[in-house]
């Protein structure tokens, strides 16, 4: 096996890593309301939202991996040595946040992550300015869309049961909640898995080697066989199976109290900003876009339902994601470069 071919395949596993760690941190996002509201236990809620990251895989295109493999970094500096840099500065940051139970932006990390190798590489220049304003436009828009949505979804559903009693609510909305977790999880699966398929195209189109023509097309530029969709949505589906407890405790309890009604307003949110934001091929957080709407749902009920102080530590989180991610690819890079080149 040739050195070259090693690296095409080392980085394509450490993509696949990365593509199970967001599965496991953005497990939270996917079951954390549900879990909290207990109208599913935790395994059979990990297990519900990873049927349908994979599902995912069979309607939603490749716009988003597109995004990502040729919108930050030019792909005229993109090579072998870069892309594997950026995945090890994600990986890191995704993993320790995880470990600490801060549901981050694991698609920030990556980006975070590709703009740290670019700019070790060759600089400012080595950046596509319009792609990384688009990205960080919805760092912003998109809790603001989710906690909109959900405050004004939950304000509808609230009028319309207003004559219900308590019963009859709680039970609608457990059925409900259901369609509106699939809903989510079929969100998340088609915007994240997308990240790590931009990836994976983007090291197979710079590689130069001579592939089996079924593997990929140069012709096509950054093109995304349907194998990579079966593989990527196949590993982030088996991280939301593990699921990051820490992180679900996190963002599903001590957040704010949720009821079904609420956690399914807060999902709906945000399945509608990932449905859209997926066909626009924007790479945004599910993270940011959850948070929002279940701050949306609990500041409907009151302002102190909200625990200020962890949406504060995370926000934290979440403006560190990037510049953290970006320190540690480039200094990975530096290093490879000075110990491979």
């Amino acid at each position: 096996m040739s050195t070259e071919l090693f690296l095409v395949l080392l980085i394509i596993g450490m993509a696949l890593v990365f593509d199970f760690l967001n599965g496991m941190n953005d497990a939270a996002n996917s079951i954390a309301t549900i879990v909290s509201t207990r109208v599913l236990a935790p395994r059979w809620a990990v297990a519900w939202a990873a049927f349908f990251n994979f599902v995912a895989a069979f309607g939603f295109g490749t716009h988003v991996a597109k995004t990502i493999g040729k919108g930050i970094v030019h792909p005229a500096v993109m090579d072998n040595w870069l892309l594997l840099s950026a995945l090890v500065g994600a990986v890191v940051w995704t993993y320790l946040c995880t470990q600490h139970g801060l549901p981050i932006s694991v698609s920030h990390a990556l980006i975070g992550g590709m703009v740290g190798g670019g700019l070790a590489k060759a600089g400012l220049g080595s950046l596509v300015v319009q792609g990384l304003i688009k990205i960080a436009i919805f760092i912003i828009v998109s809790p603001v869309i989710g906690l909109v949505l959900g405050t004004g979804l939950m304000i509808v559903a609230l009028w319309v049961v207003r004559g219900w009693t308590p019963h009859k609510v709680d039970t609608w909305f457990r059925r409900l909640q259901l369609a509106s977790a699939a809903a989510f999880s079929l969100g998340h699966g088609t915007n994240d898995a997308q990240k790590t398929m931009g990836i994976i195209a983007a090291v197979l189109f710079s590689c130069k080697l001579d592939l089996p023509a079924w593997l990929y097309d140069q012709g096509l530029g950054i093109y995304v066989p349907f194998w990579i969709v079966l593989l990527c949505h196949f590993f982030i589906g088996m991280g939301t199976l593990m699921g990051g407890w820490r992180v679900v405790e996190t963002l599903g309890m001590r957040v704010t109290k949720l009821q079904p009604i609420g956690g399914c307003c807060a999902e709906s949110a945000c399945a509608l900003t990932l449905f859209a934001a997926s066909l626009a091929g924007i790479p945004v957080s599910t993270t940011h876009t959850i948070t929002g709407g279940i701050m949306g749902v609990g500041a409907v009920r009151r302002l102190s339902a909200v625990r200020w102080g962890v949406a504060q530590r995370i926000v934290w989180a979440w403006l560190l994601t990037i510049p953290c991610s970006a320190v540690v690819a480039a200094v990975i890079y530096y290093i490879l470069i000075q110990l491979f080149c």
